[in-house]
């Protein structure tokens, strides 16, 4: 059964905004929360940093560590997720991770079903049907345009907004894609999207038409 859609997207990495994260918190019917990320070196002291704020234990938590292939445990274990959360980091490989991957399908069917989907940075950055990938965010250099988890219509976002100057991106992004608006987020803020319009903002936020 298919309920209103939830979208968080932030600028930059953990933890949420302040009014946001309650947001979240309070559209969370459970307490089973699924954070997909890369495992890289510091990863075990920087995960928390995710679901502090959401006031629940360890043991509720699924960490899924993002690969080529999935078992059918992984699978499974990311189904029962009442919400789930995309992490920050190499923008490239999140999307080749998760956008045509089995874990993708999962995503999107619980974000349909109106499980509530944050995205941090790199997670926010796929989760429009097109995703736009910064020159500053991969080591080509140069703007990508690829395929999203379509979680998002008619728009792309751009992260790190002020502190990667992506004005010029971002235009070039909207005209590219040729969709109707494009969400410019600072680090440290973010948006919700409630059935893809917005429904609230913290921090600074550009919207380019």
């Amino acid at each position: 059964m298919k309920g209103s859609t939830h979208l968080f997207l932030f600028g930059s990495g953990p933890p949420f905004t302040t009014n946001l994260g309650e947001e979240f918190k309070g559209l969370v019917e459970g307490s089973k929360i699924a954070v997909l990320y890369i495992e890289r070196e510091g990863s075990a002291d920087y995960l928390p940093l995710y679901t502090d704020c959401l006031g629940i234990s360890d043991s509720e938590i699924y960490y899924l560590p993002l690969r080529n292939e999935y078992s059918s445990e992984d699978l499974a274990a990311l189904k029962e997720s009442d919400a789930v959360i995309i992490g920050g980091g190499d923008t490239v490989l999140y999307r080749r991770f998760i956008v045509e991957t089995s874990v993708g399908e999962v995503v999107r069917n619980l974000f349909e079903e109106g499980r509530p989907l944050a995205g941090f940075s790199a997670g926010a950055l796929i989760s429009p049907e097109k995703c736009v990938i910064s020159p500053n965010d991969n080591v080509q250099e140069v703007q990508l345009f690829e395929k999203g988890l379509g979680l998002l219509l008619d728009a792309v976002v751009s992260a790190h907004y002020l502190e990667w100057e992506e004005e010029v991106n971002l235009k070039a992004a909207v005209q590219g894609t040729e969709v109707t608006k494009g969400y410019g987020i600072a680090e440290n803020s973010g948006i919700y999207l409630k059935n893809g319009r917005l429904s609230d903002i913290e921090g600074y936020i550009h919207i380019e038409n």
